[in-house]
């Protein structure tokens, strides 16, 4: 749709067709209408239609230049007398929004008395040439925004996916995971065996084994000991009887 806006000095083709259901003045001859618009400083009267009476028919066309701010044309239907003045029949305004919107309007219009009652309708044809050049005007116009952010919303995107490809190849590392393999395998096997020659000494004292093997054959008899007091109890005690009993043996001096 074009816009209402930018209408100074374009022109609007404007033709009364003809009136309709008018309310009559004439009380014995049939009256005599006719049709004055009023723009601005715009005024147009058509012919009169003698013997018109309630349904004159007109077909007379005008020019009407247009002003900004200005959406609406005025419209009055007269009875023409000969003798004395002219009557009025009914008024009316002509809306424009729609002929600057579209381009093209052919609506009729209601018609009101002095009182304020029902007159009788007036049918227009207006046309506005410029709207056609004004809808491709827009319509290039907001065909160029729309296709402008497309491109604009589609670049980031394009940026966006080769990062996203590059996070996901730092998942592909896991195929390192033979690391983790190396890193059992030559830590707690080298470290233990290298270290004790080298550096440490007292790794030489960590083999205690060693040591209690020279405890108990030097340092303590008790090595001879365990061997011979288990078998020599059963000689000891013979020996010990004959000792704490003096009675029986003593006999044996005399």
């Amino acid at each position: 749709m074009a816009t209402v806006s930018g209408i100074q000095g374009q022109v609007l083709e404007v033709t009364v067709v003809r009136c309709n259901k008018l309310k009559d003045t004439e009380w014995i001859s049939r009256q005599d209408p006719y049709v004055c618009l009023e723009y601005a400083s715009t005024k147009f009267r058509t012919r009169t239609c003698t013997d018109g009476g309630k349904n004159p028919v007109f077909q007379e066309k005008t020019i009407i230049p247009l002003i900004e701010g200005l959406r609406e044309i005025t419209v009055n239907v007269w009875n023409s007398n000969t003798i004395t003045f002219d009557d009025f029949i009914g008024g009316g305004k002509i809306q424009l929004q729609k002929v600057l919107s579209q381009g093209y309007d052919d609506s009729s219009w209601s018609l009101q008395s002095k009182s304020g009652k029902f007159a009788g309708e007036v049918t227009v044809i207006m046309h506005f040439p410029n709207a056609k050049k004004e809808q491709k005007a827009q319509a290039g116009h907001h065909c160029h925004l729309p296709t402008a952010p497309p491109a604009t919303s589609y670049a980031p995107p394009s940026s966006y996916a080769p990062p996203a490809y590059p996070s996901s190849a730092p998942p592909a590392p896991p195929v390192a995971y033979p690391s983790y393999g190396a890193y059992p395998s030559p830590a707690p096997m080298q470290y233990p065996t290298g270290y004790p020659p080298s550096t440490y000494p007292a790794t030489s004292s960590y083999p205690p084994p060693p040591m209690p093997q020279a405890y108990p054959p030097q340092t303590y008899p008790p090595a001879a000991y365990p061997p011979q007091p288990y078998p020599p109890p059963p000689q000891a005690q013979p020996h010990y009887p004959p000792g704490p009993y003096p009675g029986t043996y003593p006999h044996t001096p005399y």
